[in-house]
Order: C-alpha cells, then structure tokens, then sequence
C-alpha cells in the first residue's frame, strides 16, 4: 500500500500540477484513512505483503463511521473526496478495477451561507485607510483590489507587478489547477495601485512581486489576512472579515445589481456554476424589489 501512497502524491504534483499544500492535504486524508484501516486490521500493517485487489468497501466504511465520532458533515466529505480520488488513481494504475470509495454514499453536508459585507459595511472598510505612507498606500490597494476584483488571497499574494494592465483595468492571475485568468479592475482600486506603485520602490522590492513587506519581500497569505483583520477593527466592524469575507461580497453585490451567474463564475474562476450560485441567497432581496415595483397586485 505505501509505495501505491508514493504514487499517489507524485501524480498530485507533477500531473495535477496542485500545490504543496493541496497536495499536504489530500496526503494527510489518505493516510488517516489507511491508518484506520490498518488499526481496525482491514488491511494489512506497514510493510506486510498486500495485494490491493483484495480490497472491498469495508475499510471505506469503517473509515467514515471513525469519522463520523470525531467531525463535522463537511469534513466528512472533504475527506471522502480524498480517499476517492486516491482510488481513482489506483484505477487509472490498473491496481484495482472499482473505485470503492464512490460505492459509499457522501454524507449529506450542512448547508452554509457565504458570510459577506454589505455594501455600507465595505465602503466604511475601504475608507478606514487614509494615511499616505507606503504601507497606507499598499493596504488600501489590497483592499481596493479585493473588493474590486473578487481574488482568492492567494492570487493576490502571488501576483507581480507585470500581470497588471492598468491602462486596460485589468489584472492576471493564477488560479486553482494553475488556470489562469483575467479580471476586471476597478476605476477606484486602478487609482489606489497606482497610489501604492508611487510608494513601491521605496520599500526596496527584491523582485517584480506586486504587494510586499516593510523589508522588501512578498507579503505572504498570513500577512496579507492579518492587514484585513486590522483595518476592519479599525473600521470598527463586529464581524470576522477575512479575504474570503470580501470575495463573498464583490459576488454578492454583483449579483445584487443584477450581474448574471455566469459572467460572476468566470471573474471568480469557480471551474463550476454550482460553487457560484451560493451566492443566490441575496437574489430573493433584488426580487422583492423588483416585485414591488412593478407587479400591479404587490
């Protein structure tokens, strides 16, 4: 089993092209669920001789029974999402001919509402950072660029200088599964980078990487989550408002002012419809408003 493991993580990075961290986590689910089945003695111990086309089902399903003592419904699917890609894997390998783990229902999981900012909420946010020192300058362009462009913080954080196009308002970054894509940027975030760009050079750069530190290097996912944090103590808001927060929001209020689904998946780089129309949730409020207006009866 543990050289089919070795496998399994090499075809993560080098066919799949995932991230270290990705690839961290899918490792650590697989290896949960062998070590379950280990200690519950439905597949043989570390380094004992195994032909893994004996497997059946029963190790999947004792896995997600240890799991249901110990997690969450999401979890539990997020887990079994990587126990059945590694099958898949072994299937692709020829090692085995079913992939077991699809012959184990996912538990229903606890829907969740995308927690965001209303409109009011942002503009205070944005506002909050007046100063005009360089690291006043770069904190009002990552928010500004946030909220204008709908990025993942870890676009964010990895994009250089040369993927923006300021005189086109866009910029281009590199998504999930290393897809890239362009996105639109805003008059008033286009406006805050060039503010930052001003500044830039004064914190001594030591490369093209767009947002950096007080010493030069590129602010990381951490640093770039703390300055959100910070700023919006500081705006006074009572919510946990994180990078994600004010993604959910630019789709929120997009949808909102009546953007369709469709054009707001591709600026987010959702690769399914399904992951964007979370956010239909504040549709009903556009609806009720319209309904007022023009049904005859309302």
């Amino acid at each position: 089993m543990d050289h089919h493991l070795d496998s399994f993580r090499e075809f993560l990075l080098s066919e799949r092209n995932y991230s270290q961290h990705t690839v961290k986590a899918y490792m650590t689910d697989v290896g949960e669920f062998v070590g379950v089945a280990r200690q519950k003695k439905l597949i043989p111990g570390e380094g004992d001789p195994f032909d893994v086309r004996t497997l059946d089902e029963a190790p999947v399903r004792a896995y997600i029974g240890w799991l249901y003592t110990r997690n969450k419904k999401v979890s539990i699917s997020r887990k079994l999402s990587s126990v059945r890609a590694f099958f898949e894997f072994l299937m692709k390998t020829g090692a085995v001919k079913l992939n077991l783990a699809k012959l184990v229902p996912t538990p229903r999981g606890e829907k969740r509402l995308p927690s965001f900012l209303t409109v009011d909420e942002v503009v205070k946010l944005l506002d909050t950072v007046s100063g005009d020192g360089a690291l006043d300058a770069r904190d009002s362009a990552i928010l500004e660029l946030l909220y204008s462009s709908g990025l993942r913080v870890s676009e964010l954080a990895g994009a250089d200088v040369g993927n923006l196009d300021l005189a086109a308002m866009t910029v281009r970054v590199l998504g999930k599964g290393r897809k890239e894509r362009q996105v639109p940027v805003g008059s008033r975030a286009a406006e805050a980078i060039k503010k930052y760009l001003a500044h830039r050079l004064d914190m001594k750069p030591g490369g093209d990487q767009l947002f950096v530190n007080s010493r030069g290097g590129r602010l990381t996912v951490r640093s770039v989550d703390r300055i959100i944090k910070k700023r919006a103590i500081a705006a006074g808001i009572p919510k946990n408002v994180s990078p994600h927060v004010l993604r959910h929001s630019f789709a929120t209020h997009l949808l909102g002012g009546g953007a369709d689904l469709r054009a707001i998946q591709e600026m987010l780089g959702h690769a399914s419809l399904s992951t964007t129309q979370r956010y239909t949730h504040t549709s009903i409020e556009k609806l009720m408003e319209i309904y007022d207006k023009t049904h005859p009866r309302a």
